[in-house]
């Protein structure tokens, strides 16, 4: 079977332009409007896109003034667009660091149930400093021990998903019996961060487990989604560079013994979209124009765990002197490497750098028209730099459904788009395979 691209759409604000919130062309509604997402999740579903996906933020912050950066919770919500749509994944982010492992295996389990097995879950290990003070610590957690809490997660919460046999439940109503106990198994764990007894208290849900769905780039990031990841968001600012994580990453799956096709990496992209590549262009200075550098300086500087670049001059061409080392930062270590790359080979000066990163906060950004769009999309994904995109459109709804429109077809045409959905679950989408339960087979009556 020829190769085909997988797409999920990045829904976040108005869009994922920092002044998104601010355009006319962007939907009137309210954040906290449930209409909203349910409306952008049937046109991506239209669009026959593969899922879609909700980031999460643990504080609020210090840019609410000018900045519309806080929106429902995710888990909450795809409860919600489980109902509004019937086949379209759903991912939702939840943190390895501030929540319980027993707590989320429920959760997201349930929500599997719900959507007929079309749910992903996106693990983060939390960076923000200012969600530590929300749960319980004056300090965030380190990076190192971040991943040794997350490592330790999932081993957790894979034992709660597996802790009922497929075939755990006959609800045998004549006979008086409604599951096999011996189908059902505690998990007893004893670890240095979790103390879990379990089984999970519901059954295996349609897909075994949500498909795992992770976007650390970092060495410890690469060496995670290797062990877990069924799925990698990743921003990358030029085709070189994503050519090198997708071969490393690919690379790192096979060592840790699983099948190179079962981690698929989809690179942020972020389109704006005219009938001519100078209309995008101008589209693009109209967004650029309405943001704050300001507003901009305090995004980045949370990015560096809170490093203080006031100091620095909105007009002077950067160097990586001016940046911490990424090696050092607590926080987002991996966008901190792509930011000091860009810095590094670019020269951009401090405006020019904020300019670029309110465009997706680092992922790679384009202004042209369907047929360039398209044919970026085929470079890339023919030449090895990605499976497929985590499509980001600046401005919601509108360059969705430009993007819907008019890109879809040519992909469609070209043979690299689905024309139809096929299967039920998101692994069925994405092509993955459904883990076993890990029980002997039954005896034989």
């Amino acid at each position: 079977m020829k190769r085909r691209m997988h797409l999920n759409l990045f829904i976040q604000s108005r869009g994922h332009h920092e002044a998104s919130w601010r355009h006319p062309a962007a939907s009137p509604m309210a954040l906290t409007d449930i209409a909203y997402y349910r409306d952008v999740a049937r046109r991506a579903e239209a669009g026959l896109f593969d899922s879609l996906f909700l980031a999460d933020t643990l504080a609020l912050g210090d840019m609410t003034g000018a900045s519309a950066s806080n929106w429902l919770e995710p888990i909450t919500t795809l409860a919600a667009l489980a109902g509004a749509t019937s086949k379209i994944g759903l991912i939702a982010t939840a943190s390895t660091t501030y929540t319980e492992p027993f707590n989320l295996a429920r959760q997201f389990a349930s929500l599997d149930h719900v959507s007929g097995g079309r749910i992903g879950w996106n693990i983060v290990t939390s960076w923000l400093a200012a969600a530590a003070g929300n749960f319980g610590g004056a300090a965030p957690v380190s990076h190192a021990d971040r991943y040794a809490r997350a490592e330790e997660f999932m081993t957790v919460v894979k034992g709660l998903w597996d802790s009922w046999a497929d075939d755990a439940v006959v609800d045998d109503r004549a006979g008086g019996r409604y599951t096999r106990p011996d189908r059902i198994r505690p998990i007893g764990h004893a670890g240095a961060y979790y103390s879990v007894a379990g089984p999970l208290n519901m059954p295996r849900c349609p897909q075994g487990r949500p498909v795992f769905v992770q976007a650390g780039s970092s060495e410890t990031g690469r060496d995670f989604a290797a062990r877990h990841a069924e799925a990698v968001f990743t921003a990358q600012m030029e085709k070189a560079t994503a050519q090198a994580f997708h071969a490393d990453l690919k690379a790192r799956v096979v060592a840790a013994g699983r099948p190179a096709d079962q981690a698929l990496i989809l690179p942020g992209l972020s389109p704006l979209i005219a009938g001519t590549e100078a209309e995008a262009r101008r589209l693009a200075r109209e967004l650029n124009d309405l943001t704050d550098p300001e507003v901009g300086r305090r995004r980045l500087s949370g990015r560096f765990g809170g490093h203080d670049f006031s100091h620095l001059p909105l007009d002077r061409p950067l160097a990586p002197e001016d940046f911490p080392d990424p090696g050092t930062v607590e926080a987002a270590r991996s966008r901190t490497e792509v930011i000091v790359g860009l810095v590094r080979r670019e020269k951009p000066t401090l405006r020019q750098l904020l300019a670029y990163l309110a465009g997706a906060r680092g992922h790679f950004t384009f202004a042209g028209t369907p047929d360039q769009v398209a044919d970026l999309m085929e470079d890339w994904f023919a030449e090895g730099a990605a499976d497929g995109f985590n499509l980001m459109p600046p401005l919601l709804p509108t360059m969705l459904d430009v993007f819907v429109a008019e890109v879809i077809p040519l992909l469609q045409r070209r043979g690299l788009f689905r024309t139809a959905y096929e299967g039920d679950t998101l692994r069925e989408r994405y092509g993955l395979a459904r883990p076993a339960d890990g029980f002997p087979a039954p005896a034989r009556p």
